[in-house]
This record gives C-alpha cells, sequence and structure tokens, in this order.
C-alpha cells in the first residue's frame, strides 16, 4: 500500500501532518494535482464509503489531500482516481480532539489503512505522533467493524448501526 498526498500548502506548517509524513518517508507529497498517481482518493464529499473492497479490486495506491477545509471540497473534485469518503471515525490531534470526521491527513490515511486491513502500515503512519496512538484506540471499534464488511454499503450500515449506539 502506497500514500501520497496533494499538499495545497494552506495550513501552518509546524502542524502539517502531511509534511510531517514526508520528512519521516511515510508518503509522498506533490505539489502539482497533474503528478499524483492513480489510486483511492479519500475525499471527505465522495458518495460512496471506503470499503475493504477497494482495496481488494487492486487500488492499493492512498490519495488524501491536504489542504484547508475550506477549499477541501473543490480541490478534491479535480483530482483523478476513485474518490472514496472515510465513515464516521474521531480525531484525536490536539487541534480537533474528539470531533467526528474532522481528521487530519495522517489520520485518514491510516483510518483509510485500517479499513483496509493494513494495521501495521496505520500504526507505523500514526507513530510519528505523540497523538497517534490514541486515535487507533477511540476509533477501535469502528475500524474493527469496517474493516470486516463486504462493501460500500455495509460500510454505511455499520456506521448508522454505531452511529445509533452512541
Amino acid at each position: 500500500m502506497e500514500c501520497h498526498v496533494y499538499y495545497e500548502g494552506d495550513d501552518d506548517p509546524d502542524k502539517c501532518t502531511a509534511r510531517r509524513l514526508e520528512q519521516f518517508d511515510k508518503a509522498t507529497l506533490y505539489r502539482s494535482m497533474s503528478q499524483v498517481p492513480y489510486g483511492v482518493v479519500l475525499n471527505p464529499h465522495a458518495e460512496q464509503a471506503l470499503s475493504p473492497a477497494d482495496a481488494a479490486e487492486g487500488l492499493e495506491t492512498l490519495v488524501a489531500l491536504d489542504c484547508s477545509w475550506e477549499s477541501a471540497e473543490a480541490a478534491s473534485f479535480r483530482m483523478r482516481g476513485v474518490h472514496r469518503a472515510l465513515p464516521f471515525l474521531v480525531a484525536a490531534n490536539p487541534v480537533n480532539y474528539g470531533r467526528p470526521f474532522r481528521l487530519t491527513t495522517v489520520e485518514a490515511l491510516a483510518g483509510a489503512c485500517r479499513i483496509f486491513g493494513e494495521d501495521d502500515l496505520a500504526a507505523e503512519l500514526l507513530e510519528p505522533f505523540r497523538w497517534g496512538e490514541t486515535f487507533l484506540t477511540l476509533n477501535e471499534e469502528p475500524l474493527r467493524r469496517y474493516s470486516e464488511c463486504a462493501d460500500s454499503s455495509a460500510v454505511v450500515a455499520v456506521q448508522e448501526d454505531y452511529l445509533a449506539d452512541e
């Protein structure tokens, strides 16, 4: 599984998880959208949820978008690839701790890896962050349940069930 990031550079460089991933050789950053390889684009505005079926179809490249939340929708839909939204997950980063769907780039990539059954890679991506293990702990049950799903509709059903239980 390869991790790639389209990087717009419009956030605080000191808090940018994508830059830190690049620094630790855990992801490749691109500053031009045309250079980003084809793969599963983690798009919070996509109509279909990410599921293990996406990895089973040979899509072994994850692409995240690192930009401000305000420009995410417009930028993400210009990217080539299969667009998928992550299901309900809670942020562990210090800026958005406990807020659903407000994930950093590394949290999005790690969540996707975990859904794809790449548990070791998810942990490896989060290793450089003192709160990284907390992300996996906070989301342990939903990530486990999502990873057991056959397809996107099953992921959505699990998400609805999980939210109803809360």
